[in-house]
């Protein structure tokens, strides 16, 4: 298995009770394809750097993952059809 760290950003225009649930919903993502989620931490609500579908602010979410390419490939899939995510970026770890 690969290293990922994972960022998403959740609709701010959503009530609180939504954006944990979306963000459980993403984690659970990622267990239920057997990765392993090593770290899940909630970064708050920012102001985006330029406005994404009328949005000005958003709920930013960062995850430290090891899964495999099949299971990233089709997180990466439901995550852009997902409507309530604004962005979502994936990354490889380098090998230490």
């Amino acid at each position: 298995m690969t290293n990922y760290e994972i960022m998403f950003i959740v609709k701010a225009t959503l009530d609180e009770a939504t954006i944990k649930g979306i963000a459980k919903d993403v984690e659970k993502l990622l267990t239920d394809s057997k990765s392993k989620v090593i770290e899940f931490k909630e970064m708050g609500r920012k102001k985006l750097a330029y406005e994404i579908n009328k949005e000005v602010s958003g709920f930013y979410y960062l995850i430290n993952a090891s899964a495999t390419h099949d299971a990233i490939r089709e997180f990466d899939r439901k995550l852009r059809i997902n409507e309530n995510i604004l962005r979502h970026l994936i990354l490889k770890k380098e090998s230490e």
